[in-house]
C-alpha cells in the first residue's frame, strides 16, 4: 500500500510538472506568434519608411532645382536691371531726356544738356551668386549669444573654467524699438540700450519687422551675414529695406566700425545719417560724401561719431567662479582669434593681469579694464626698467594692484559708457534720449563735527538732495554754503527722544532722489564713493548696494585693516549699515526699526525675509573710524600701520 501510495503521488506531481510545461509551451507559442506579429508589422513600417525617405529625396531635390532656378530668375533680373540702367546713362539717353523735359523751357534745356554732357559712371555688371543653402535649423532664442567654450590653452596645457552667462533683460529704453545689423560685439554693444530686433535678412525684413515696427534702423558695416553682399554692392535688398523705412517715417543710420570707407560709401550714401567708430576716419567720410552727389529728391546724409564704449551690463567686474588664473597673460594667449564674442566676456574676467602691447586698441583696454582685469606695461618694458629695492623692514604693497585695477575701471566708466554715446546718437537723429535716473538723497546724523560731517558728502557727485538731522545752531546755512547750488539742503533738528531707526524714518520720508544714501558723519568716505557704489546698479539687480569688504581705522593703536577682502562683488546677506545705498521705494517699503543699536542688522534681516537681493561692490571709498575695536582688530586682516588714505581711498 506505501508503494501504491508513494507511486500515486509521483504521478500526481509529474502530472502538474505536465500542466505547468505546457502552460508555458502555449505563453511560448504566443509570444512567438505576437513576434512573428510584430516582425511583419516591422516589414511594413520599413517598406513604408523606405518610400518616405524615396519620396522626401524627390522633394528636396525638386526643392534643390526651384532654389537654383530661383536664383537664375533673380540673376537674369538683375542682368535685366544692369542693361536698362546703362542705357539710362549712356550719355545719348540723357541728351534725350534733357532735350525732351525743357523743350518748353530754355534754361532747363540748358541745365539738362550740361548735366548730360558730363560723363557718367556705368553700373557694374551683376556677378552669380551661390545658391542660397537651406537653414539647418531654427536657433534657440538668445543661445547664440552664450558663452560655449568652457577651455582654454595656455603655454600647451588645457585649463578650465565656467563660462560667463550673458544676462539678459532689462534695458535702458524700453519705450524705444530699433532694427540692427550687427556682428556679435557691437550687438553686445547696442542689445541693452533698447528693444532689439536682430536676426532679419534681405528676404524676410518686411514680415519680421512688421511684427513691432522699429523707431530706428541701425546698420553697421559688417562683412559676415545675409546683409555682407548688400552693403559691398547695394542690391535690391538693401534698396527695397530703406524705401520700407521711409515710407513709415523709420530713421536710418549706417556705422561704420572698420574697413575701407570707399568699400561701404555708395551703401551708406543710401542712409539718412552715417556715424563712425573711429575718429580718424571722419575726413575721409566727408570726402567721399562730397564726391558724390545725392539721388534725386534726397539730401546728402549727416556725418557723426558712434565709437565703442564700455557697456555696463556686460563690461563688468563681475568675477567668474573660482579664483582667477595666477599668471599674467599676453593679449594673443588671452584672446585667440577663435573665440567668440560671448567668450571673449569670460577671458576678460580669467587671469590675474594681462599684458597689451602698445597699440592696442583703446576700447580693448577699456573693456578689460571694466571687468576688474589688471593691465600691466609691456614685458619688454619692465625688463627695461629693474626695480627699485624697498627699504629695510618695509614689505610690498600687495593691495596696489588691486587699487590700480580700480582706478582703471573707475576710468573707463568715466570715459563715457555706451549708454552716454547712445544718447548722443539719438539726439543727433532727432529720437528721444531720455532713461531712468539715479539721482541720490543722502541722509546724515551730526555726531557733532558738522565740518567734518559736510566734508564727507560735499565732494560726491550724482547728489540732488541733503538731509542732514543735526543741532548746530548755523547748520542750514554752513551746508547750503559748502554743498553745489544744485544740492537741495533739508536741515532738521535731533530729538534725544527718538531712535535712530525712527529719525531715519523721518529723514526718509524727505528723501526725494531715486536712490537714497546713508553716510556715517564720524567715518571717512572718498570723493568716489557714492559715484562707485551707484555703478553697481547699472550691472546687477540689486534693491540694495554697499560694502561687505571695507577698511577699518583703529586710532588707539593706528592700525588700518580690511574686512572680509574676498567678500567684493558679490551678493550677500548684508552690509554695513554706513555704506547703504537703497532704491527710495525699496527702503520705504522696508522702514527702519526702532532700534539705536544695531539698526542696520535688523534691516538686513528684513531684506532676507522679503527677498529683497543686497549687492556688496568694491572696497574701496569708505574708511570705518573707531577709536578701539578688539573684535575688528582681532577679526580683520591687517594692512599696516597708519592712515587709511593711501590704501582705502583708490
Amino acid at each position: 500500500m506505501e508503494s501504491t501510495r508513494l507511486a500515486l503521488r509521483e504521478a500526481m506531481a509529474q502530472g502538474e510538472r505536465a500542466a505547468e510545461l505546457a502552460r508555458l509551451l502555449a505563453e511560448a507559442e504566443a509570444r512567438a506568434a505576437e513576434a512573428e506579429g510584430a516582425t511583419a508589422e516591422l516589414q511594413g513600417l520599413q517598406e513604408r519608411l523606405s518610400e518616405a525617405e524615396e519620396r522626401l529625396q524627390a522633394a528636396q531635390a525638386a526643392e534643390e532645382k526651384l532654389r537654383r532656378d530661383l536664383a537664375e530668375q533673380r540673376y537674369q533680373a538683375e542682368v535685366a536691371k544692369w542693361k536698362l540702367s546703362s542705357v539710362q546713362v549712356a550719355r545719348w539717353s540723357r541728351l534725350g531726356d534733357a532735350i525732351r523735359t525743357g523743350k518748353s523751357n530754355p534754361v532747363r534745356l540748358a541745365r539738362g544738356l550740361r548735366g548730360a554732357a558730363k560723363p557718367a559712371k556705368r553700373p557694374a555688371a551683376p556677378k552669380r551668386q551661390p545658391v542660397q543653402q537651406k537653414a539647418a535649423g531654427k536657433p534657440v532664442p538668445g543661445a547664440s549669444f552664450q558663452a560655449t567654450t568652457s577651455t582654454r590653452t595656455v603655454g600647451g596645457k588645457s585649463v578650465k573654467l565656467k563660462p560667463y552667462r550673458v544676462p539678459t533683460g532689462p534695458n535702458t529704453r524700453p519705450h524705444l524699438t530699433v532694427a540692427v545689423v550687427a556682428e556679435p560685439h557691437a550687438e553686445a554693444l547696442l542689445r541693452y540700450e533698447w528693444r532689439q530686433t536682430t536676426g532679419f535678412t534681405p528676404r524676410d525684413f518686411a514680415r519680421v519687422l512688421a511684427a513691432e515696427v522699429p523707431h530706428l534702423l541701425l546698420v553697421e558695416s559688417v562683412t559676415t551675414g545675409p546683409w555682407a553682399q548688400e552693403l559691398a554692392e547695394p542690391g535690391e535688398g538693401l534698396h527695397a529695406l530703406l524705401s520700407w523705412c521711409a515710407e513709415r517715417g523709420i530713421r536710418t543710420v549706417f556705422w561704420h566700425t572698420g574697413g575701407e570707407v570707399a568699400a561701404f560709401a555708395p551703401a551708406a550714401a543710401l542712409f539718412e545719417h552715417i556715424v563712425t567708430a573711429q575718429p580718424k576716419s571722419v575726413g575721409a567720410w566727408g570726402a567721399a560724401l562730397a564726391a558724390r552727389e545725392p539721388e534725386p529728391g534726397r539730401r546728402s546724409p549727416s556725418l557723426g561719431l558712434l565709437p565703442f564704449a564700455v557697456q555696463p551690463r556686460v563690461h563688468n567686474p563681475l568675477p567668474l567662479a573660482g579664483d582667477r588664473f595666477d599668471r599674467v597673460l599676453t593679449l594673443d594667449e588671452l584672446l585667440p582669434e577663435h573665440l567668440s564674442y560671448p567668450d571673449v566676456l569670460t577671458s576678460y574676467r580669467w587671469p590675474k593681469a594681462v599684458d597689451c602691447p602698445p597699440g592696442t586698441e583703446a576700447w580693448r583696454m577699456a573693456e578689460l579694464a571694466a571687468c576688474g582685469t589688471p593691465i600691466v606695461a609691456s614685458r619688454a618694458a619692465q625688463a627695461a626698467q629693474p626695480a627699485e629695492p624697498l627699504p629695510l623692514g618695509v614689505a610690498p604693497d600687495t593691495g596696489a594692484d588691486a587699487r590700480r585695477a580700480h582706478a582703471a575701471l573707475r576710468q573707463a566708466y568715466a570715459s563715457g559708457t555706451m549708454t552716454h554715446k547712445v544718447d548722443d546718437l539719438l539726439d543727433a537723429v532727432g529720437l528721444p534720449s531720455a532713461r531712468a535716473t539715479l539721482n541720490i538723497s543722502v541722509i546724515m546724523i551730526d555726531r557733532g563735527d558738522l565740518d567734518h560731517t559736510l566734508a564727507q558728502v560735499a565732494p560726491q557727485k550724482g547728489v540732488v538732495q541733503l538731509v542732514l538731522l543735526s543741532d548746530a545752531e548755523d547748520a542750514a546755512k554752513r551746508a547750503r554754503e559748502t554743498m553745489s547750488a544744485k544740492v537741495e539742503v533739508v536741515v532738521r533738528p535731533i530729538d534725544p527722544e527718538l531712535t535712530t531707526g525712527t529719525m531715519l524714518n523721518r529723514a526718509l520720508d524727505l528723501c526725494q532722489g531715486d536712490l537714497v544714501a546713508i553716510m556715517d558723519a564720524q567715518d571717512l568716505y572718498g570723493e568716489h564713493y557714492l559715484a562707485d557704489l551707484t555703478r553697481a546698479f547699472l550691472f546687477t539687480t540689486a534693491d540694495i548696494v554697499g560694502k561687505a569688504a571695507y577698511h577699518a581705522h583703529l586710532r588707539d593703536v593706528a592700525a588700518t585693516v580690511l574686512r572680509q577682502p574676498s567678500a567684493e562683488y558679490a551678493y550677500l546677506p548684508e552690509v554695513a549699515g554706513a555704506t547703504l545705498l537703497a532704491r527710495r521705494a525699496v527702503l520705504r517699503g522696508i522702514g527702519f526699526a526702532d532700534v539705536s543699536e544695531g539698526w542696520d542688522e535688523v534691516l538686513m534681516r528684513q531684506c532676507r525675509a522679503d527677498g529683497v537681493k543686497v549687492f556688496s561692490a568694491d572696497r574701496f571709498g569708505y574708511v570705518r573710524l573707531r577709536d578701539r575695536d578688539r573684535w575688528l582688530l582681532g577679526s580683520a586682516q591687517l594692512v599696516a600701520y597708519g592712515p587709511p588714505e593711501p590704501h582705502a581711498l583708490a
